[in-house]
């Protein structure tokens, strides 16, 4: 049995815990200031991390199926959310709340290593965004979002995809024609 279906296969043994949902694009399922109780899995559909720059809607992270998704922050201290959790596309997801997912890390040891992994990505990947705002241009940016992840050009409305780039609409426009 491969990992994923060793994994797939303990959750299914706290299926109880999950609500199945469906919802249409353009639901919020956290918002900035909130604290964080449910955590989601995405079954079908794509959901953006965004926060609120004084007015401008800042995109930071996109997830497509078979991710996780929470503030992990707030989930985990309490403290209000620092983002707004965000469907793109109408999703099918799975949620469940602050207290069965303990439940479920208390009692699965596989869950809890394979949340821990997932967390030790997500560092990874915000340090990497980090320093690529840093050190990148935009131009940059978008060649490697092209080739590492496609589907994101394919899936998401394109001002979205500006604001992940730290660019212009208008900018992103001029940057693609260029490639």
């Amino acid at each position: 049995m491969t990992d994923r279906n060793k994994i797939r296969a303990e959750w299914d043994k706290f299926s109880h815990l999950l609500k199945r949902q469906e919802i249409p694009a353009k639901t919020m399922l956290l918002q900035e200031g909130q604290i964080s109780k449910t955590a989601y899995f995405i079954e079908k559909g794509c959901l953006r991390s965004w926060f609120n720059n004084n007015g401008k809607d800042i995109t930071f992270q996109f997830f497509f199926e078979g991710q996780g998704v929470s503030s992990v922050e707030s989930f985990k201290t309490n403290q209000p959310s620092s983002f707004n959790v965000e469907s793109i596309e109408p999703c099918i997801i799975q949620s469940i709340s602050k207290k069965d997912f303990q439940f479920v890390l208390d009692n699965s040891q596989v869950i809890k290593n394979d949340v821990e992994e997932h967390i030790l990505k997500r560092l990874f990947y915000y340090q990497k965004l980090f320093l690529s705002r840093i050190k990148d241009k935009p131009e940059r940016r978008y060649k490697e979002l092209l080739e590492q992840h496609p589907e994101i050009l394919q899936r998401v409305p394109q001002h979205y995809i500006a604001s992940y780039l730290g660019v212009t609409p208008v900018s992103l426009s001029r940057i693609r024609n260029r490639h």
